[in-house]
């Protein structure tokens, strides 16, 4: 990861699908099944052009809401509206299609799994419960989780063998009802809002994993509440050190600036003219790639590798026998899904 996370700073981020890919790899080849571990197959070309054939589609709905801002200012903020409507079931069809990619790359005992259903129908049901889930103050949540799970359960397969859901949403708002209780004095108490988030994670994906059926095949997950306080926390602190860094160096390159441009009369005026210097605005650019590009190792370390081992400590699988005479079937999706995720800043599993 680090090597790869090196590579990425020098290429400005471009080796970012490749490097996902090496991650995706690393995790897969060190998750082990009955003794025999999983495979990934995709590759960075795939999803370099997902994501591109995705910006063919997405940039010019960016550059027509520009115009028609431009245009007509005063309707500015209702076109708004429609634009946040698109790109909300946008990035539904987005998570359904990126996580049919990653299923048809992953091969365990030689066997695909694959997914059908449609990514637009599964929008389609996003779109109807989120409303809902608005109008409750979140309290419909836990319901809309279970049923989109269902959907993207019961169109998921291992070979011939059929998937399916039995969590549902009552059992999901039993075990984190009580989260919903103290959510406003977390947004108060900061210290607190962490844990919250944490926990209700953490039972999430317990819930999760223990509603996953392939056939006969069940998961049964003991993660406790606890599990990733700790992740959290060390996310936290990483941010807040690289924004302290940050906020050094920009004082750095603002006093370097400064002597070049040399000192002026009027002080709000001098601080104009450092701030429009080029060297600055380099020095602003590059410091900005850097704290993100670090950011994001920071992210895929905590959020990824390590949330991935530590779910996957509390993992038992029952029923494996159902997956000993499985015929292999289904096709490979396209990347086209992970270009959207990427391209609107959405993920999911």
């Amino acid at each position: 990861m680090g090597r790869g996370a090196a590579i990425e700073l020098i290429t400005l981020g471009f080796y970012r699908f490749w490097l996902a890919t090496d991650i995706r790899r690393h995790l897969w080849v060190n998750t082990a099944v009955d003794g025999d571990p999983a495979e990934y197959t995709g590759r960075g070309k795939e999803l370099l052009i997902g994501f591109l054939f995705a910006m063919t589609i997405l940039v010019p709905i960016y550059l027509a809401y520009f115009l028609i801002g431009v245009e007509a200012e005063r309707f500015k903020a209702f076109a708004g509206v429609p634009l946040v409507i698109a790109f909300y079931a946008f990035g539904q069809f987005a998570i359904y299609r990126a996580r049919r990619y990653r299923l048809t790359r992953t091969v365990w005992r030689g066997i695909r799994f694959w997914m059908d259903g449609s990514g637009w129908a599964y929008a389609g049901r996003a779109m109807l419960w989120t409303p809902l889930t608005l109008l409750t103050l979140g309290l419909a949540w836990p319901w809309r989780v279970a049923a989109l799970e269902r959907y993207k359960m019961r169109h998921s397969h291992y070979g011939d063998l059929s998937g399916d859901f039995e969590g549902s949403g009552w059992e999901l708002f039993k075990r984190a009802w009580y989260l919903w209780v103290l959510a406003p004095l977390a947004f108060v108490l900061f210290p607190l809002f962490p844990f919250l988030y944490a926990r209700l994670k953490a039972i999430e994906w317990r819930w999760w994993l223990s509603g996953i059926r392939f056939g006969g095949v069940r998961l049964d997950s003991k993660l406790p509440g606890s599990a990733f306080y700790g992740l959290y926390w060390k996310l936290i602190g990483w941010m807040m050190l690289l924004s302290t860094a940050f906020t050094i160096y920009m004082v750095g390159v603002f006093t370097l600036v400064e002597r070049l441009v040399g000192k002026g009369a009027d002080g709000l005026l001098q601080a104009e003219a450092v701030t429009n210097h080029v060297v600055f605005l380099l020095g602003l650019g590059l410091g900005y790639i850097v704290v993100v590009l670090s950011a994001n190792v920071v992210m895929r370390l905590y959020l990824v590798r390590d949330l991935w081992a530590t779910v996957l400590e509390s993992v038992h699988v029952h029923g494996i026998e159902a997956m000993a005479n499985v015929a292999a079937k289904g096709d490979l999706a396209s990347a086209l899904g992970e270009g959207f995720a990427d391209g609107l800043d959405v993920a999911g599993f």
